[in-house]
């Protein structure tokens, strides 16, 4: 296993105990281990790729791996997020179905030997996403999020746009994979 797929690994096996320390309140302090088990995933994401195309590692596991890694990682930010009342289920709505409908729009192209790469918004939006998730951490961290829970409002509305559009991007672009019976 290349060091690209390694640092995709961890990224997957850093999940669970971002999610222990959000919801650890005995430990003093779970609010920073949380940010900082969120920030070194989200780092693991621009190194593994710019490792990847830098050195000609790209491979089809990690081709598999890297983006599953990202959905699983926002996913459980933005359902402990939900659970702790911090965000709206309707933006976590949005954003799961969209992962879903790419997930499923790539299987569908791959059986044509299709490959949907990440596209620019895909990219914008998992950045933006990552970005709003680590300045609610921040808030949760200070113990300021209630006072700032309409600025973390924009910032999920923001990446739920970016969703849509990322998501009819790709939908406009593959259409003709999934419009066959005609």
């Amino acid at each position: 296993m290349n060091l690209p797929n390694k640092l995709t690994l961890l990224r997957v096996i850093l999940v669970p105990f971002f999610i222990l320390f959000f919801y650890l309140e005995a430990v003093p302090g779970n609010f920073i281990i949380a940010f900082l088990i969120f920030v070194a995933a989200s780092v693991t994401d621009a190194l593994d790729g710019h490792i990847a195309r830098k050195n000609h590692l790209v491979t089809t596991f990690g081709k598999f791996l890297d983006p599953l890694a990202d959905k699983v990682l926002v996913a459980a930010a933005l359902c402990c997020f939900t659970d702790r009342g911090l965000m709206s289920a309707v933006p976590l709505i949005i954003i799961i179905s969209r992962e879903f409908m790419v997930s499923g729009l790539r299987l569908v192209t791959a059986n044509e030997g299709v490959v949907v790469a990440a596209g620019i918004w895909g990219k914008l939006k998992t950045a933006f996403t990552m970005a709003a998730i680590v300045i609610i951490l921040l808030f949760c961290c200070f113990g300021i999020e209630e006072k700032f829970r309409l600025v973390s409002d924009i910032l999920i509305w923001i990446s739920t746009g970016l969703t849509i559009i990322s998501g009819g991007v790709y939908l406009k672009g593959y259409w003709k994979y999934i419009d066959t019976d005609k």
